[in-house]
C-alpha cells in the first residue's frame, strides 16, 4: 500500500474529456490525449488495500485491481502490465468500454467515490503498448490439434488467443470483411478508436492465429463441414437477434433497428463510404432504448448534424445516489450517469422536450405515423408508471424523420443456418444450451459469450472466452493450465 491515507487525503479525479464543441466535429475519442498519465498514479494511490477486495468478486475476469493499483501508484509499469494482463486478454478494451461493475463493488466506494480503477486500467494498458509491455506470446510447442472459433468479438478473440499461447494451431471465422464483432462495426469510433483493436489482432496473427473474414459459417462453408475439419468449435457469434417493437406504423420508412444504423456510420470512419445512406443529418431522430447501444446511437447522430435527438427509456429516471435498501453494496446500483454522449445532448440542447439531457424517461412508444409516401414523420408515446402502465392524459407526440430501435438481443441470429445446421439445442428463451464445461449437445463443440449467455458486458464476454479456452484446452488434452474465472452459471451480483 503505497500512501495508507491515500482515500483520505486525495479525491477522485477522473479522465477528463474533450470541450464539446471541439469532439463532436470529429470522431476520434473523447478524452483529451494525455491527460490520464499527470493524475494516475495518486488516483492509484487511492486504493486502500482493503482485507477483502470485493471489486475482485465484481469483475467477472477477477482483475487483480489493488495489486495493479499499488504497482502504479510506485510507478512500476512493467510489473502492473503483467498483473493486468494475467487475468485480461485485452484491457485496452474493458479500460474504455466497460461500465465498471468493479468501481460499484470498491469498498472505498460505502461511503465515498470509488477508485478510478477503470482509468487505472486503460493507463496500464495503453503504457504497455507503448513501453513494449505486450509482445507477441507465440507456443514454445504445437500441440497437433485444431480449433475453429466462429465470431471475432471479444469473447471469440480472448478464446482464440488462449487456445493459440495453449499451443494449438486456431483459425477464427468471421462472416463481416474486419474482424472484432460489435467492437467493430456496434461501438462508435468515439468510444474506441479502432488502432487499438488493430493493434492486438496484430499481435495474435504473430502468435500464431489464423483469421478468416468475409466467411459466414453456414453460408459460405457448411456448419458440418467446418465440424469435420478440426478437432473442436467453439461458437462465439454473439446474441445478434435484436428485439423487435410491435407497433403500429413499425413498416414505416425510416424506423430502423439500432445495428443497421451504427455499422454504416462506422464504415464511414473505415472509408468504405464518404457518408452513411442512413445518416441522421438533418433529421429529427427519436431513440427508442435507454441503454448504451441507444447512447451510442445519440452520440451518432450528434455528430452526423441532427436537427434534433430524443432519447426514450421506459424506465423512470434514477437517483444520483445508491439505494441502500433496494441496492445495497457491492452490487451495480441503477443510478442517473451522464455518458459522454448524453452531456454533449445536454449542452447542445437536441431534445428541448427532454427530461434530463436528451432522455425522456417513463416513455413508451404508442404507435408511428408517416406521410403519404410512406416514411415515419412522428412518434406518439405515453407516460408509464412503474409497471409499465400508461398513465391516462400524458400522450404526447414527437416529431421523428428516423427512429431507431436499441431495445437489445435475445440470442444469436438462426438466419445463417449456423445452429439448424449442427442440430444445436437452445434455450427456452433463444440461446445456445450447453452444460458445465461449455460444451453443447454435439461433440466437440462449444458455445460462449452472448450466443449461449444471453447479452451481456464486454469483461462477461472476455471472462467466457478464457473460461470455455480452458474447457477446449482439457477436451483436447485431458488437462488444462488455462484459467477458468467463470462458469456458464455464474452472474453477476445483484439483488
Amino acid at each position: 500500500m503505497a500512501d495508507p491515507k491515500g482515500f483520505m487525503t486525495t479525491p477522485r479525479q477522473d479522465w477528463p474529456r474533450r470541450p464539446v464543441e471541439e469532439r463532436v466535429k470529429d470522431w476520434g475519442e473523447v478524452y483529451v490525449p494525455g491527460a490520464l498519465l499527470p493524475i494516475i498514479s495518486k488516483q492509484a494511490d487511492r486504493c486502500m488495500d482493503c482485507g477483502i477486495p470485493f471489486c475482485h468478486d465484481a469483475c467477472p475476469l477477477g482483475n487483480l485491481i489493488p495489486e495493479w493499483n499499488d504497482l502504479v501508484s510506485r510507478e512500476d509499469w512493467r510489473a502492473a502490465a503483467d498483473r493486468l494482463h494475467a487475468t485480461n486478454n485485452f484491457p485496452e478494451f474493458t479500460g474504455r468500454l466497460c461500465p465498471a461493475p468493479c468501481e460499484a463493488g470498491c469498498v472505498l466506494a460505502i461511503n465515498q467515490p470509488a477508485v478510478t480503477i477503470k482509468n487505472v486500467e486503460c493507463s496500464i494498458a495503453d503504457r504497455a503498448w507503448e513501453e513494449g509491455f505486450a509482445p507477441p506470446r507465440p507456443p514454445e510447442r504445437l500441440s497437433g490439434k485444431t480449433v475453429a472459433v466462429i465470431g471475432s468479438g471479444p469473447t471469440g478473440l480472448a478464446a482464440a488467443q488462449q487456445l493459440t499461447r495453449a499451443g494449438h494451431t486456431v483459425a477464427v471465422y468471421e462472416k463481416d470483411d474486419r474482424l472484432g464483432g460489435l467492437m467493430r462495426y456496434g461501438i462508435p469510433e468515439f468510444k474506441m478508436e479502432k488502432h487499438h483493436l488493430e493493434r492486438r489482432i496484430e499481435q495474435m496473427r504473430a502468435e500464431g492465429t489464423k483469421f478468416r473474414t468475409s466467411t459466414a459459417v453456414g453460408r459460405e462453408i457448411g456448419a458440418a463441414e467446418l465440424r469435420s475439419r478440426y478437432d473442436a468449435v467453439v461458437i462465439a457469434t454473439g446474441a445478434t437477434a435484436w428485439r423487435e417493437l410491435p407497433v403500429p406504423g413499425r413498416e414505416l420508412m425510416g424506423v430502423q433497428q439500432a445495428m443497421e444504423y451504427l455499422p454504416l456510420a462506422n464504415r464511414v470512419c473505415e472509408g468504405d463510404l464518404e457518408t452513411s445512406p442512413m445518416s441522421a443529418a438533418g433529421k429529427h431522430v427519436v431513440i427508442v432504448g435507454g441503454g448504451d447501444t441507444g447512447a451510442d446511437c445519440l452520440g451518432t447522430a450528434v455528430r452526423e448534424g441532427a436537427a434534433s435527438v430524443t432519447q426514450l427509456d421506459i424506465y423512470a429516471q434514477p437517483g444520483t445516489e445508491r439505494d441502500e435498501d433496494a441496492e445495497p453494496w457491492p452490487t451495480y446500483p441503477k443510478l442517473y450517469r451522464l455518458s459522454a454522449a448524453h452531456e454533449e445532448a445536454r449542452e447542445l440542447e437536441t431534445a428541448p422536450a427532454a427530461d434530463a439531457d436528451a432522455r425522456l424517461f417513463a416513455a413508451s412508444t404508442l404507435r408511428f405515423t408517416g406521410d403519404a409516401d410512406g416514411h415515419v414523420r412522428s412518434l406518439h408515446l405515453v407516460e408509464v408508471d412503474a409497471q409499465r402502465r400508461p398513465l391516462p392524459g400524458t400522450g404526447r407526440t414527437l416529431p421523428a424523420d428516423l427512429v431507431l430501435l436499441a431495445l437489445g438481443f435475445s440470442g444469436p441470429d438462426r438466419g445463417d443456418g449456423l445452429i439448424d445446421q449442427l442440430g444445436l439445442e437452445l434455450q427456452p428463451r433463444g440461446t445456445i444450451a450447453r452444460d458445465a464445461g461449455f460444451a453443447t449437445n454435439v461433440p466437440g463443440v462449444f458455445a460462449a459469450g452472448d450466443a449461449a449467455r444471453g447479452q451481456s458486458l464486454i469483461v462477461w464476454a472476455i471472462a467466457e472466452g478464457r473460461a470455455v479456452a480452458a474447457a477446449v484446452d482439457r477436451y483436447l488434452t485431458g488437462s488444462s493450465r488455462l484459467p477458468a474465472p467463470i462458469s456458464p452459471y455464474d452472474r453477476p451480483m445483484t439483488v
